[in-house]
């Protein structure tokens, strides 16, 4: 009896153990129904980071001012960021980029302080501005640069020692002036090789054929010198000058050129500037003045921009020896001289008394008329 009673007592605390456990833990479920804990939300970050803007080439930087001494400048940059670049825009003008965000543009300068304005947009629509100050100073263009630009510098020489008719005396010095003529225009002026023609024992045909050449060729930009030595004639009676080309004729007028066909030629040939030096018999008689010389002009760039129709020559109406001081004179004064710039009318200038002092000829200087000439002069340019 005592075992029965001892088991039923245990037995008893077993259940209600049980059942007591059963109770907490429906409590506990209800607590967590009636009370959930907080889930773990997801917050996701803003991007706030705006692109980074790098100019590659050349070093500018903001807040610093570049110097640039061309008139365009070609800019390499680069944009960057985390999300990615969407457009570059430099100057209001949209940039391609490369994958890796580098852009290029070519941008033109003005003269004094330009301003280099870029915007870079990433995929979450921030921006970034970047401004940077280019100081544009354009190069001191000289007169001589200028018109090394924009003109060609050419030279028809013409000289004639012999004759095909006997009853025309040959001459000695003609050729040889010319050829050094040509030699010192080359080597110490702006005159390239190739814009140099040299005709020896010229014919007429030849002469007609290299003023024809020249007015195909050159332009209102242009310079032209034009020397002649050998045999000249003047008609007195008919007032008319003539160039004797080698196959002339004595007792035939049909080769001779005359001066009224080289003034046409001169109307025909579109140079700024053109220039006419000879030295032959009774060359005086194309001037429209007589007694032209004046003082050198000083401005020079004003002389260049006017048109200019000038001549020099080794006499007036009357005949010039065969070795020619003028010319001497002349090639002497062009290969001594040192000034940048000369003007045909202070190289005349710079000659003529030594002329006259050594010679029996009076040189002239002065605008040839009617072919166009507006009170310019003909500009020698030295090299450097």
């Amino acid at each position: 009896m005592r075992s029965i009673k001892y088991t039923l007592p245990i037995s008893f605390l077993l259940m209600a153990s049980l059942l007591s456990a059963q109770v907490i833990k429906s409590e506990k479920s209800s607590s967590i129904q009636l009370n959930p804990k907080p889930r773990n939300i997801e917050v996701k970050e803003i991007d706030t980071i705006v692109p980074l803007i790098k100019i590659i080439s050349p070093g500018i930087k903001e807040n610093e001012v570049f110097q640039v001494f061309s008139p365009e400048l070609t800019i390499v940059g680069q944009a960057v960021d985390q999300s990615g670049v969407n457009s570059v825009v430099v100057n209001a003008t949209v940039m391609e980029t490369s994958d890796a965000g580098v852009f290029s543009i070519k941008l033109p300068m003005n003269p004094g302080e330009n301003e280099i304005h870029v915007i870079a947009f990433d995929n979450k629509n921030n921006f970034k501005e970047s401004r940077y100050k280019v100081v544009y100073t354009p190069p001191v263009i000289s007169l001589a640069d200028k018109i090394n630009k924009e003109s060609k510098y050419y030279a028809l020489i013409i000289g004639i020692d012999h004759y095909d008719d006997p009853a025309i005396t040959d001459l000695d010095n003609p050729v040889r002036d010319a050829q050094q003529l040509a030699r010192t225009l080359v080597s110490n002026y702006t005159f390239d090789r190739e814009n140099v023609q040299l005709i020896k024992d010229a014919k007429r045909e030849d002469i007609i054929n290299a003023l024809d050449e020249l007015s195909n060729k050159s332009t209102l930009n242009d310079n032209l010198v034009i020397f002649y030595a050998g045999h000249g004639w003047w008609d007195q009676e008919a007032n008319i000058g003539y160039w004797l080309p080698s196959d002339a004729r004595k007792n035939s007028k049909a080769a001779w050129f005359r001066n009224s066909t080289l003034v046409d030629y001169l109307k025909e040939i579109d140079c700024r500037h053109t220039l006419l030096i000879t030295d032959a018999c009774f060359a005086g008689a194309i001037f429209k003045t007589r007694s032209a010389f004046e003082d050198a002009p000083k401005a020079i760039e004003k002389l260049y921009e006017m048109p200019s129709r000038k001549a020099m020559t080794s006499g007036t109406l009357t005949e010039v020896p065969d070795k020619s001081t003028f010319v001497e004179y002349l090639i002497n004064r062009l290969s001594d001289n040192t000034e940048k710039y000369l003007s045909a009318e202070q190289l005349f200038s710079s000659f003529r008394i030594a002329v006259i002092n050594n010679s029996d000829v009076v040189p002239q200087f002065g605008e040839i008329r009617g072919v166009g000439d507006e009170g310019g002069d003909f500009i020698f340019i030295l090299k450097e």
